[in-house]
């Protein structure tokens, strides 16, 4: 029984970095370059309320590494640093969370 039990946690395990790593594939880096350029370069292009700026791979490295849910997730509803903020969606709302995911995978593509 207890080999069961192992197996079937290892299992989830792996399930648990498939369905991560198939999440965060769905974001679309090109598609992400026009919302991006919209509504983010204004912050992120010259780092304004302590935005990291897109291309600054030390300032983003720490942020990359919490993974793209993380990242996107604080994107989508806003966040409050130590060293700034962003509003939820960048502060315009009519952005879908699909556009934001892009529009981060874009700015991490730019930052590695």
């Amino acid at each position: 029984m207890s080999r069961f039990v192992s197996a079937a946690f290892c299992a989830l395990f792996v399930m648990s970095f498939s369905l991560s790593s198939a999440h965060a594939a769905t974001y679309n880096a090109v598609a992400g370059k026009a919302v991006y350029t919209a509504n983010c370069a204004g912050c992120h292009g010259a780092g304004i309320m302590g935005a990291p700026k897109t291309g600054d791979k030390a300032a983003w490295a720490p942020r990359i590494a919490t993974g793209m849910d993380v990242l996107v997730s604080k994107s989508v509803a806003g966040y409050q640093g130590k060293k700034g903020m962003m509003p939820a969606k960048g502060g315009n709302a009519k952005l879908t969370n699909a556009q934001v995911g892009n529009a981060v995978a874009y700015m991490v593509s730019l930052s590695k």
